[in-house]
């Protein structure tokens, strides 16, 4: 569909919404438009079938659990928790994940708290190697969100201090899971016995 204005027929709409008369639109332009919204096109009913074989994919995975936990009078609630599954022969694999999205809460910030007395402290010690450790795992990314991987982290430091122990409780107190996403993943294997995943990313093809 070509970009002219259904209120102002003869009109093309630029990226400013300024309206330009169809005839100081040049050929080459009505051609790059056209062929864009082609391949967006072919790409949306793309996504959308996609998007419908994921969810046939992920209730066919769900129902086979619960059909292979029937089989041992055993009743499997909800949908979370990684699944692996191979095809007879082993030539093919397919892995259901369910990735949990966490963040904190204000319990990090007497975290953070705790951990200050610690560095202020430390300076006399010179322990420069720990507090850049620590300061660039309270660092937040250009969205605002602290990594919490980086943050968990720190509870892997041998660290004996009362107050860096209390500050590493009051981590993992703050924890909070606030969504999950899954995901399903194909591989097949090779002759080397290692499994690749087919590629369902457009961009990995």
């Amino acid at each position: 569909m070509a970009n002219q204005d259904a209120t102002h027929p003869g009109y093309w709409k630029d990226a400013r919404g300024n309206l330009i008369p169809e005839s100081n639109v040049k050929d080459v332009d009505k051609l790059r438009d056209e062929l864009v919204r082609e391949q967006i096109g072919k790409a949306k009913k793309l996504s959308e079938e996609i998007a419908r074989f994921k969810g046939c994919a992920m209730g066919d995975i769900e129902a086979f659990i619960k059909l292979s936990a029937d089989k041992y009078d055993a009743k499997v609630g909800g949908k979370k928790g990684n699944v692996t599954m191979f095809s007879y022969d082993g030539q093919y694999k397919v892995i259901r994940q369910v990735a949990e999205h966490m963040t904190f809460d204000e319990r990090l910030q007497a975290a953070k708290a705790l951990i200050d007395e610690c560095l202020r402290e430390w300076t006399e010690d010179g322990r420069d190697e720990v507090k850049t450790i620590i300061n660039d795992a309270f660092q937040v990314d250009q969205e605002g969100k602290i990594n919490v991987g980086r943050i968990l982290g720190l509870r892997r430091l041998e660290i004996t201090d009362p107050r860096w122990l209390k500050a590493m409780q009051a981590i993992s107190d703050s924890l909070q899971v606030v969504g999950s996403k899954p995901y399903v993943r194909f591989y097949e294997r090779q002759a080397d016995d290692s499994y690749t995943p087919i590629p369902l990313d457009i961009a990995s093809i």
